[in-house]
């Protein structure tokens, strides 16, 4: 951190501060990217995030051995599902900002380039506060949107899977699978569809282990 700039507290939930979903991509230890989705407490301003990854998290290893990491904010649900439960296949395509040291999603709404101002890994959970050392607009966020919204709420629910189980995921995708049908697109159809092959995959492979 700078010594001229005051360290940073985190934003507080509820008071100056909201969860804000998107993209988190840090450098791994061979100079590829890691694609993960994480929902960060931002101030109105985005000038502070605090970020909460598991110490179990390639992404937290990342912004522990580096300092550093970029988060996207995109309208791509597609790119959301796949990276909730995975790294996204085909891996998405990456551009550098315009200072070329930082390598963002070509596809971004908008970007922000993090600086880890303090590091606290004492529980399993860890907290981390970044300052935005650099930002980017590259295209229009679409808007709000109920079918988007439910594939969000469905990535979510598939990162939750070892605390609720299969079939309770699966009857909300029901629930999900309504708004997606009325208001979205073929992307929106196809990125609900993926996550529930897979949530059905993690349902047959749990009934065959009984």
């Amino acid at each position: 951190m700078p010594a001229d700039l005051p360290p940073l507290s985190p934003p507080t939930l509820g008071a100056d501060g909201r969860i804000l979903e998107g993209i988190v991509t840090t450098l791994n230890f061979d100079g590829s990217v890691n694609v993960s989705p994480m929902g960060p407490i931002v101030d109105d301003a985005l000038d502070r995030l605090w970020l909460r990854p598991f110490k179990t998290s390639t992404t937290y290893r990342n912004l522990k051995r580096t300092g550093r990491g970029v988060f996207h904010v995109t309208d791509d649900v597609e790119l959301l599902a796949q990276a909730a439960v995975g790294q996204p296949d085909p891996h998405p395509r990456f551009v550098a900002t315009p200072g070329g040291d930082t390598l963002i999603l070509a596809n971004a709404c908008r970007w922000y380039a993090l600086e880890i101002e303090s590091l606290d890994d004492a529980e399993e959970r860890t907290s981390i506060v970044a300052r935005v050392a650099d930002r980017g607009a590259p295209r229009e966020f679409f808007g709000f949107n109920r079918a988007k919204h439910a594939v969000l709420e469905a990535a979510i629910l598939a990162t939750r899977i070892h605390l609720t189980g299969p079939s309770a995921i699966l009857t909300e995708y029901d629930r999900l699978q309504i708004a997606v049908d009325k208001t979205g697109a073929a992307a929106e159809r196809r990125a609900m569809a993926f996550l529930r092959a897979h949530i059905a995959r993690a349902a047959e492979q749990a009934g065959q282990q009984q």
